[in-house]
């Protein structure tokens, strides 16, 4: 799940433990599959592939898998590897918006799973266009706080193409153009800051809050979508109150 403010805390908190599952692995391979079919399968020219090869690394995903994945999505091994992607708009609890993105084999199969996971979980697809125009296409880089103040990201950031750095609980997010995440990696790197994550992601333009009664729906709901091997993403304009997280934290 992506989002902001407390949902981003709750999305890290999710991700350590998303990292141990056969399925996440299974989401990071196929990345690496569909990089290596569109440029190919030398990470030196193909920063799509580089990038999805390192997200797995840093997720565990053993060595072999990796290079299987790569020749793969090349087509060294005989095998067609043909991914389509599709955006799926829902509306959850108390007026929440959900995208979900979705990279498949099989487009039949993706829409059955994915109507069935929203309806069966208080939520309603959505018409195309509905609730994607509350999203716009963001580089987002996620780093923890640490000593690190907002000012000390900024210069590292500004002059890569940073547009602004947000306050998202334990983490700081930098957002940009997606183009200039690689940019923005960079800067951090030879600035000697560390991250935890970069992804172009859908950043909402607007934020829903939900009471303890919604919030514990709408995870529901995520979970039953996150659970699907076609799922990539969801992305959300859901965000709750500390006093909500404290609740949900606590039980």
């Amino acid at each position: 799940m992506s989002g902001h403010s407390k949902w981003a805390t709750t999305k890290h908190k999710k991700a350590v433990i998303d990292a141990k599952r056969a399925k996440s692995f299974a989401k990071l391979i196929k990345n690496i599959e569909v990089a290596a079919r569109m440029g190919g399968p030398d990470l030196a020219g193909n920063p799509g592939l580089e990038l999805a090869v390192t997200k797995a690394k840093k997720t565990s995903v053993p060595n072999d898998n990796i290079d299987r994945a790569i020749k793969r999505g090349a087509g060294l091994t005989g095998e067609v590897v043909d991914y389509t992607e599709i955006m799926y708009e829902a509306r959850g609890p108390q007026g929440s918006a959900l995208l979900i993105e979705c990279l498949t084999d099989n487009k039949n199969r993706a829409a059955s799973e994915v109507r069935l996971a929203i309806s069966r979980n208080g939520g309603t697809i959505a018409d195309p266009g509905s609730v994607s125009y509350l999203f716009t296409r963001k580089g987002v880089v996620s780093l923890p706080k640490n000593d690190l103040g907002e000012d000390d990201i900024l210069m590292a950031v500004l002059d890569a193409g940073a547009e602004e750095v947000k306050d998202s609980g334990d983490n700081w997010e930098i957002h940009s153009e997606p183009g200039d995440l690689q940019a923005i990696r960079d800067a951090l790197t030879e600035a000697g800051i560390e991250y935890e994550s970069d992804e172009a992601e859908f950043v909402p333009s607007m934020e829903v809050q939900l009471d303890l009664d919604g919030a514990k729906k709408f995870l529901k709901l995520v979970d039953a979508l996150e659970e699907l091997d076609d799922v990539q993403n969801v992305y959300t304009n859901a965000d709750m109150t500390d006093e909500v997280q404290a609740a949900l934290d606590a039980e």
